[in-house]
């Protein structure tokens, strides 16, 4: 398991039970304000993005409404991706940091940001803080990491005086899921070595929350317990005490997800039942629960969790890809997609999407049988594709029941439940109107640029063309030798080919410089590629 840094630090929380009761009364007003607010069409005053989306790797999506924020940096969409804002925010654009957890109920928007920290060489990933916001995400203001005091060594639970390791230093502690919960004015957030954390204050203090340690399927503050509350480090500490996601459910129920198992608390986070794994199909596929999301329903919510492999030593009955569904509160369980590595879930009425390495997961009968979409291309010009072999990390449907999706290679949307898509990538346009020292005035260019074959599959070569008709993408070598000749129809506007990276005779080409040359019959452009493996 990773290890834990526990080098000092300035940022601290509240522990566990404790509150600030001079600000409780104002605190509650303000949560049942924003619990009484109906939802409404979100109006902005954000600025558009001149790139569209900010990154072509999504790993985050939430909706509200018809609204749609992506991350990794806060773009924002109201209008179905006619135009894409960026947030406001100094924390995150422009910085190392990313987006690593994201919640909107309400006008309240919370996001756990983080980045990969490379001072030691292996990129640990670090928390950077949170990003609140109260008004719908016009205005966001930072929170620092739910990180604990030097002498925190202890936390009150109920009637027990615990032993706790403080978790002082952001690496290892990124806010990996975070979840507000407008009924008990409560947010929660999952942090891996800082575990599971709530606050009542909109991230200004947090409380570390007790679950049961690797030997105890529950706890509660009433019982009397000796354990000490701290991650696995090095054989000591608790799997169970590492989190990776969380949920509060319609019912209020919480549920958390850690590298020991399915959490459930019924009392709002004091007493926990943890589930587990016993190698059966009616338990949970895996103990390391990496999302958590709630399918509504009549019958009641019903709570689908992805699990991941730990890398046990022969695939051990802890460590399996798949997927968990309970319908009744975690009285009973069932498995789905075994085998899969599963990202994210959404749902639309009964039908569930399941986001994963190898596509986006459809099931039409919750989770007994599912067919697969890997294949993702425009409809409006089938030559822009995803990058095949791409991972799909997330999904969400809107209202007005658009579905988006977010891929390593692009963000999609489809108004069709699936049967056509919509691509939306960052990228420098060719031609612009306004051309600034960010957005140069060209007529083509390659991205990935340098390319690698083998890491990125093809290339992209965009260019724009005035009329309708066929083109003819050709690739020289240094000594201006002809490589490679790609043909295919192009439309009048803005158009991509493809290459990928071999020559006529299907042999992949050798490291260095290439050239290339488009021509449409009416227009001609030519470019550079650097090619590294």
């Amino acid at each position: 398991m990773m290890a834990i840094n526990t080098t000092p630090s300035r940022h601290m929380v509240h522990s566990a039970w404790s509150m600030r009761m001079s600000t409780g009364l104002a605190v509650l007003a303000f949560w049942m304000a924003v619990a009484s607010t109906p939802m409404k069409a979100q109006t902005v005053d954000l600025p558009v993005s001149e790139f569209g989306v900010l990154n072509n790797s999504i790993a985050n999506l939430m909706v509200r409404g018809d609204s749609v924020w992506i991350g990794p940096f806060l773009n924002l969409t109201v209008d179905d991706g006619a135009t894409f804002h960026r947030a406001q925010s100094d924390s995150l654009f422009g910085t190392i940091n990313r987006l690593f957890s994201i919640d909107v109920e309400g006008d309240v928007v919370a996001a756990g940001i983080g980045r990969s920290d490379n001072n030691s060489g292996d990129g640990v990933q670090t928390a950077a803080g949170f990003l609140i916001s109260e008004d719908g995400g016009n205005t966001f203001r930072f929170r620092f990491p739910q990180l604990d005091k030097p002498d925190d060594t202890t936390i009150e639970f109920g009637i027990n005086t615990l032993p706790a390791l403080p978790i002082i230093a952001p690496q290892q502690s990124p806010p990996f899921d975070i979840d507000v919960d407008l009924a008990s004015g409560s947010v929660w957030v999952a942090g891996w070595a800082s575990g599971i954390r709530r606050s009542e204050d909109l991230g200004r203090s947090w409380s570390r929350v007790v679950l049961p340690p690797d030997n105890l399927d529950f706890v509660s503050p009433d019982s009397i317990h000796q354990f000490t509350v701290e991650p696995q480090l090095a054989g000591t500490g608790s799997l169970n005490h590492m989190g990776f996601s969380v949920l509060v459910d319609a019912t209020g129920t919480v549920w958390a997800g850690t590298a020991g198992g399915l959490n459930r608390s019924t009392d709002g986070g004091h007493s926990w039942q943890r589930f587990k794994t016993d190698g059966t199909t009616s338990s949970l596929t895996g103990n390391w629960v990496i999302s958590i999301e709630e399918q509504a329903t009549e019958q009641g919510p019903v709570i689908w969790a992805a699990t991941w492999n730990t890398g046990d030593v022969g695939g051990g009955i802890n460590g399996q890809f798949g997927v968990t569904v309970t319908a009744d509160g975690g009285a009973t369980f069932r498995q789905a997609l075994a085998g899969e590595r599963i990202f994210d879930f959404a749902f639309d009425e009964d039908r569930v999407y399941a986001a994963g390495d190898n596509g986006l997961f459809i099931s039409e009968n919750q989770g007994s049988t599912w067919f697969t979409i890997s294949d993702f291309r425009d409809r409006s010009d089938p030559s822009r594709l995803v990058r095949p072999g791409s991972s799909v990390f997330s999904v969400e449907v809107t209202r007005s029941g658009s579905l988006w999706v977010g891929t390593s290679d692009g963000l999609l949307k489809s108004s069709d439940r699936g049967q056509t898509w919509t691509i939306f990538r960052t990228d420098v346009p060719v031609n612009p109107d306004v051309p600034t020292g960010r957005v140069p005035d060209v007529d083509t260019f390659a991205y990935p640029n340098p390319f690698s074959p083998s890491a990125d599959v093809f290339i992209r070569v965009k260019f724009e063309s005035d009329r309708d008709g066929q083109g003819d993408l050709r690739i020289f070598d240094y000594a201006m030798n002809a490589v490679r000749t790609v043909s295919a129809p192009v439309i009048s506007g803005t158009n991509e080919f493809v290459w990928d990276g071999q020559d006529d005779r299907g042999t992949r080409v050798a490291n260095g410089v290439y050239f290339y040359e488009i021509e449409t019959g009416s227009d001609r452009f030519r470019g550079k590629i650097l090619v590294i493996e």
